[in-house]
């Protein structure tokens, strides 16, 4: 399985990579963006599974990333999942209507993210 981590902050991707390689769930690669206009060029360029993104970024944003992905047939597989500080009603209901597997609220728990990245690696086994 590959992850696309996209945060802009470098501390907060590496924080976020550091758990996924603590969870012992097979990954073959994790890659990171800074905002999504990058993790759209290493989406165009690598087959990722999983997409864990921010929402607050500059450049594009994670709700117009995943508006993008959405609205695109080649990542109708990939599961997205959204990590954010941004835990309002308004973004939850933004994020339900870009098929978003789950939204998680920075600071979150190890074993969440375990669990998300369990489920990720059993779709892609399917």
């Amino acid at each position: 399985m590959r992850i696309l981590i996209v945060d802009d902050s470098s501390m907060m991707r590496a924080m976020i990579k550091r758990v996924v390689k603590m969870t012992r769930v097979p990954v073959d690669e994790i890659l990171e963006a800074g905002d999504g206009a990058e993790a759209l060029e290493l989406l165009e360029a690598h087959d990722v599974q999983l997409l864990l993104t921010d929402i607050n970024m500059p450049v594009m944003n994670g709700a117009d990333l995943l508006r993008k992905v959405a609205r695109s047939d080649r990542y109708r597989k990939l599961t997205r999942v959204i990590i954010s500080t941004d835990g309002s009603t308004q973004r939850r209901e933004e994020a339900a209507g870009l098929s978003v597997r789950c939204y998680l609220k920075k600071p979150f728990s190890p074993e969440v993210l375990r669990d998300v990245l369990t489920h990720a690696a059993e779709t892609v086994r399917v």
